[in-house]
């Protein structure tokens, strides 16, 4: 396998720093923790001991400054141990992209500073229950008054909705113009108005909060506002086409997770006086497998290329995306197939990567999405 191939020296000894951390601090609360579909924070503070707050804002913003290959070659060592912790870690600094999309650079210090030296989680309000993928049919609606901006909304499916200290906040401040009258807005969690809704108890992903985010008259200055008024959309377009290679990292981990176990796994068990592995079927199995993951992580690593080197990234997110989680639903359900009766027991891990791995073809924009963008990227809109 070829998962540490021309790697820098810097990049190999951060994945075995950071494996080996998660590996004594995480590995052994998984179980646990997915059964009652709780985010371990005390892992989370472990990880700002060691400086990974805020571990993808640039270093002039306090941040180590990692590119996006190492970025996604870190994120893939959190989703080989949990997917559901590596999203709700991924997203706690979801609140810096936007600032780097539209924000000012005061908004982007003070957010960063919020991160890095705070410890504090922001969390991303997008999706309404009405909308989903359909960011334009936002209801949430921002009225100016004065000096400030009255939000009222619902949002759904929030990632850290119950952990986020700082929120992100898609509203319409022109509802006749839809997705060309959205506006983004900095509200903090303690503002009067601010609730948590309802807890999702979710099929996969339990380390991962999610839950319902209420603003009912909530009030924020003005200078809240980011960028512009009404060109939201356009940041939060912006902040999802960087990051989506970045958000492949974790899936191609937990690919590479379901694999590796199979493979170990094929060693081990005996069948009709011989190891499964000497099967050609399960051999067949495992050299697919192995094609899957290669190729996801190589089509991820590419984007990041075209990140780094400031090209257009074009629909290459789209498509690293689309395929490495299909990949991952593919590679999962094949090793628990190898486990045979033992992968449907929950004394095993793999039906937990069955479940973990369903998500990734949902949320970052659904897979029917990114077939769209990537088919009118191909022939032009």
């Amino acid at each position: 396998m070829s998962e540490y191939a021309l790697l820098t020296e810097e990049q190999a000894e951060l994945k075995k720093m950071i494996r080996t951390v998660l590996e004594k601090e995480l590995a052994p609360l998984v179980k646990e923790y997915d059964v009652k579909s709780e985010f371990p924070m005390q892992v989370f503070r472990k990880l700002g001991e060691i400086g990974l707050w805020g571990m993808d804002i640039p270093a002039e913003y306090g941040g180590p400054g990692f590119d996006a290959k190492t970025l996604c070659l870190l994120r893939e060592e959190f989703g080989r141990v949990d997917a559901g912790f590596s999203v709700s870690f991924g997203a706690s600094t979801v609140g810096f992209k936007i600032m780097t999309a539209g924000g000012s650079e005061e908004q982007k210090h003070w957010v960063a500073d919020q991160i890095i030296q705070e410890g504090r989680i922001t969390a991303m309000c997008i999706t309404e229950s009405q909308g989903g993928s359909d960011v334009a049919a936002t209801r949430t609606k921002a009225v100016r008054d004065g000096d400030e901006y009255v939000i009222n909304g619902v949002k759904t499916f929030i990632t850290n909705g119950s952990l986020a200290d700082i929120y992100i906040v898609v509203a319409s401040t022109a509802p006749e113009l839809r997705g060309k009258g959205l506006s983004c807005f900095i509200v903090e969690r303690d503002r009067a108005g601010v609730s948590v809704g309802k807890e999702e108890d979710k099929m996969g992903i339990r380390l991962s909060n999610t839950t319902d985010v209420i603003f009912e008259d909530v009030r924020v200055p003005a200078d809240h506002l980011i960028g512009r008024e009404n060109e939201g959309f356009k940041y939060v377009m912006k902040a999802l086409e960087k990051s989506r290679p970045i958000a492949v990292g974790p899936v191609v981990g937990l690919a590479q997770a379901a694999l590796d176990a199979a493979i170990q796994y094929s060693k081990e068990r005996v069948v009709f006086g011989k190891p499964i592995g000497q099967n050609q079927g399960i051999r067949f199995m495992l050299a697919d497998m192995e094609m899957r993951v290669e190729a996801a992580r190589q089509l991820m690593l590419y984007a990041c290329d075209l990140i780094d080197a400031g090209r257009p990234i074009g629909p290459h997110g789209s498509i690293a995306k689309t395929y490495a989680s299909e990949a991952a639903v593919r590679v999962t359900n094949d090793a628990l197939q190898i486990f045979g009766g033992y992968g449907y027991s929950r004394e095993y891990p793999i039906e937990k990567m069955v479940r973990d791995a369903r998500i990734y073809t949902i949320f970052e924009g659904a897979n029917q999405i990114q077939r769209d963008i990537i088919g009118k990227t191909i022939i032009g809109k």
